[in-house]
């Protein structure tokens, strides 16, 4: 007599089941980014990253074989999309029709509108491509910042060299500038907020701030009476 077939037993809802599952690795990288933005990739273990989607360590080394391997995919998968959709108008040759200044200030807005819908991002370029010893930093110079700087720069000093921009401007600080202007305020948002300001300052204050301050600086733009 044949044993019964065995029934399947449907799996309760909340905790996923720890086999292979289509979405589980991308669990994996938004965990470890979040996490990594939140206390640094060199402070997150995989236990911990496995807890927080509660999955087994086994499964990152699954997906993962080795901790280089999740670094190079949190570089690959989630800062390089966000670096393209920043720097990816900025260097085709619709930005050098539109003119220098205005790519300028349109790398600006990208950079905010972008870190407004992944709020991880400035916290993570503050920890780890900024600061010394980031374990993203090389990853991410070497492949996206290094090489589209570059571009960047060189379109800003030839701009500079057509008399379009001020000539006591430095090419390569020009981006530095932008990305101090847009992610440092951001990833100090819980400091600066606390300054006695009326009104509420939120992505489009802070866009508006820094197209002033990259189009006209401090002093007072002048007035039609002034330019007549």
């Amino acid at each position: 007599m044949r044993p019964p077939a065995s029934i399947p037993v449907p799996r309760r809802p909340g905790r996923p089941a720890n086999q292979p599952g289509t979405d589980h690795r991308d669990c994996l990288l938004d965990a470890a980014t979040t996490l990594f933005a939140r206390q640094g990739a060199a402070a997150t273990s995989l236990t911990q990253i496995a807890r927080a989607v509660e999955l087994t360590p086994a499964m990152v080394h699954y997906y993962f074989r080795t901790r280089d391997q999740l670094l190079d995919a949190v570089v690959d998968e989630r800062i390089g999309p966000l670096i393209e959709r920043v720097t990816g108008p900025a260097l085709g040759d619709g930005a050098e029709a539109e003119g220098t200044i205005a790519m300028i200030v349109g790398l600006a807005r990208r950079m905010l509108q972008t870190a407004e819908q992944a709020p991880w991002f400035p916290p993570l370029w503050i920890r780890e491509i900024v600061s010394d010893g980031g374990l993203l930093r090389e990853r991410m110079l070497q492949r996206f910042a290094l090489p589209r700087g570059q571009v960047i720069v060189a379109r800003i000093a030839a701009a500079q060299a057509r008399g379009e921009i001020n000539p006591a401007l430095e090419p390569r600080m020009v981006f530095i500038s932008v990305l101090g202007l847009t992610l440092l305020p951001l990833a100090t948002a819980s400091i600066w907020r606390r300054l006695p300001e009326p009104g509420r300052l939120d992505t489009d204050a802070l866009a508006r701030h820094v197209s002033a301050l990259l189009t006209s600086g401090l002093g007072t733009p002048p007035t039609e009476r002034d330019s007549s």
